[in-house]
């Protein structure tokens, strides 16, 4: 067994893999991946744990902290795995949740197919009781009719409710008040509050985030409870800690209260990964590129912080476009997502064109050279045909992949149908994978107010640092950054991630008539609130800090921005405008217009607590000479294949410089050097990759 020592485990369940990484203080200790398990997610955690403890002959007793991210809840929204739930609102808005924006997301689609709800018209009930916006109460809640629901809803097999009354976001008593008669009437009910959940304007947005918290609810319960027993089982005394949309950490007892804070968890890893490289090389702007096996996600870094938006679409109907999914508000990393990732499928189109994704093989049954039954060719097949992926040594060797089997599904799937050979048909799929991910990396870039092409592009998943390259030519971005065991840098990230709970609230008010006091006491309930939380995890109240924004518009605007400002003192209101017209003008490029009066809306504080001390490199046991371990036939256009150097990513030295071509391997991830790139291996282990202007892609 090792010395006894502090461990910190970071587990991020995706749609294909599930990544590990064990950190001790000098850095990584461990890294490992598994197939996901989507049957039994916390199977493969413990199977990939296990493994760890195993090959490294580490102490399970020696484990301090667990930090998990998972898709499992957009899984569940999406496969409509939740409980069987209903909802209760005001008399007369029983329909808000499908009627929704009357938005339609594709104008000329006369076949549009809208979202659906979660809960079925015969499942909604409208309950008399009506509060006004400002919190006055104009009709007592009928607590006769709200006790019979409860009895004949639990009769009727219904296991969940939501509560959504009208403006309940400025006074959630009527709410209170109905939980009171449900679990009296109806015990086994379970019951969520829209105010406790998402204080917020906007019908239809609360109704469905409460709706959707309240659906997974039980199957959070019942998969953390499967977890923490698993992880026991395997001799860790620690309960995990959960990774949060937010990019922040959570005791175990708030993701059960607020199962759909976890919603975008496991993503958030790769951004938080950006940050803590970014910040030790004081890169504080970058853009965050995470390709893994199903998806790829992209992200803002500015002033080493991920930008965060609070509202989030899930299960859309199609899979990229906006406004055809259930919209939920909780706060998230800004990521825009791309359906693309090496399980992405490839074909041709009626029109002779090559397109990639974005349905994926995912892990099962996986690329066709995985050899677990794919039989359609993807993004991983071409990538082994052009020979950036070794078979044999794929996740270290414990996955060898089959490389004819990929190359015959190219050619009769693409290459026959243009009448081209196996390697051009493998490298069209390479490069319009790059391209399709490059494309709405700008668009995302731009619509927030960056230039791609300044900005270096950080790499991470299992595929970012292999189709980073090519993303960060297409874009024109000057260079790119790959950092240690990127295949399993969510995992990394969510070590670096503080603990960390948002409290948010609505008050609507114009700027210049918000008294001074009422702002301080709005702040203060709120900043109260979170430290309660942060305490309650094991957060020293000293630790805990505060950050306060305020989601603010012009008069007559029908959108919000987030606005940072500072605590309430005097001259407070001139500093938020001041902030106010700095974030307008950099998300509209324009100077915000004289002479219009600026309103309040939603008031958000974020409670933290100290960030961890986390190394996230490693140490080479080399002196770097023997990193050279082989050549391998690349192909690259218009030249062909051609012997590449290949090294060995643990071997590699801080100073150590390669020119392209080149591929460096590590166990989870290959990074590919293309010809005319200069790159560097930095102080931290990661390597810093340059682009010759004008040189090939």
């Amino acid at each position: 067994m090792a010395d006894s020592r502090a461990l910190r485990v970071g587990v991020d369940i995706g749609g294909t893999f599930t990544d590990l990484a064990v950190l001790d203080d000098s850095g990584i200790v461990a890294v490992g991946k598994a197939l996901t398990t989507h049957h039994e997610p916390a199977a493969a955690v413990e199977a990939v744990l296990r493994q760890a403890i195993a090959d490294h002959r580490l102490d399970p007793a020696d484990i301090a902290t667990v930090v998990h991210g998972t898709t499992l809840v957009t899984n569940a929204l999406i496969e409509r795995r939740g409980a069987r739930t209903a909802l209760l609102t005001t008399e007369g808005f029983r329909d808000v949740v499908e009627m929704g924006r009357e938005h339609r997301y594709e104008l000329y689609d006369l076949g549009l197919e809208l979202p659906r709800p979660l809960v079925p018209r015969h499942l909604r009930f409208g309950v008399r009781e009506r509060v006004r916006a400002d919190g006055a109460v104009v009709t007592s809640l009928d607590a006769a009719a709200v006790k019979q629901l409860g009895v004949e809803l639990a009769a009727a097999g219904v296991e969940a409710v939501a509560v959504c009354f009208l403006h309940s976001h400025t006074n959630g008593e009527h709410e209170r008040q109905a939980r009171e008669i449900l679990e009296a009437a109806a015990p086994e009910l379970r019951v969520a509050l829209s105010s406790e959940v998402n204080p917020e304007i906007r019908e239809y947005e609360r109704s469905s985030t409460t709706l959707a918290n309240v659906y997974v609810q039980q199957l959070v319960e019942d998969y953390l409870a499967d977890l923490r027993a698993r992880l026991g089982g395997l001799g860790v005394r620690t309960d995990p800690l959960i990774m949060l949309s937010n990019g922040g950490v959570a005791a175990i007892e708030v993701a059960r209260r607020f199962p759909i804070r976890m919603l975008e968890s496991g993503p958030a890893g790769g951004a938080l990964g950006a940050v803590a490289f970014g910040r030790t090389a004081r890169r504080p702007d970058q853009l965050a590129f995470d390709m893994g096996g199903t998806t790829a996600k992209l992200c803002m870094i500015e002033q080493d912080r991920p930008l965060i938006t609070h509202t989030f679409e899930v299960d859309r109907v199609y899979r990229l476009r906006a406004g055809s999914g259930l919209p939920v508000r909780a706060p998230v990393i800004d990521m825009i997502e791309i359906g693309t990732g090496g399980g992405s499928i490839a074909r041709v189109d009626p029109l002779g064109l090559i397109t990639v994704g974005p349905d994926s093989a995912g892990s099962e049954p996986g690329p066709v050279s995985y050899g677990r039954g794919g039989t359609r060719c993807t993004v991983t097949d071409a990538d082994v045909v052009l020979g950036y992926l070794d078979p044999a040594r794929f996740l270290g060797g414990d996955m060898p992949l089959d490389a004819a089997a990929a190359a015959s599904a190219i050619r009769e799937q693409v290459a026959d149908r243009l009448g081209v050979s196996v390697p051009e048909a493998a490298w069209g799929i390479h490069t319009t994978a790059n391209e399709n991910m490059a494309n709405a990396a700008r668009v995302h870039a731009i619509e927030r107010g960056q230039d791609p092409g300044r900005l270096p592009l950080f790499v991470s998943g299992g595929n970012g640092p292999l189709h980073g390259p090519g993303v960060a030519r297409a874009l024109g971005s000057p260079s790119m950054v790959a950092p240690p065991a990127a295949g399993v840098l969510s995992a990394l990230g969510f070590l670096s991630a503080p603990m960390s709970i948002d409290i948010v609230r609505s008050r609507h008010a114009l700027l210049g008539e918000i008294g001074l006091d009422e702002a301080r006491a709005l702040f203060a309930e709120m900043e109260s609130e979170g430290a309660e939380v942060l305490t309650a995890s094991g957060v020293a109240a000293a630790d805990v800090v505060h950050e306060r924004t305020l989601e603010m518009r012009f008069v007559g605007q029908g959108s919000e921005i987030e606005v940072p400002v500072p605590p309430v003192g005097d001259g407070w209101r001139d500093e938020v405008l001041a902030s106010f017209r700095r974030q307008y003008a950099q998300r509209f490029g324009t100077v915000a217009p004289a002479g219009v009066e600026p309103e309040l809306l939603t008031w958000r504080v974020t409670a933290r607590g100290p960030e961890p001390a986390a190394r996230l490199g490693f140490e080479s046991t080399s002196d770097g000479r023997d990193a050279l371990i082989g050549h391998r036939d690349a192909y690259f256009s218009p030249d062909g294949y051609a012997p590449t150097p290949v090294y060995d990513r643990y071997r590699l030295r801080p100073g150590a410089v390669l020119t392209g071509p080149a591929l460096v391997e590590e166990r989870e991830a290959t990074l590919l050097v293309p010809p005319g790139a200069r790159c560097t291996v930095e102080a931290d282990s990661s390597i810093f990759v340059e682009f010759a202007v004008g040189g090939s892609r």
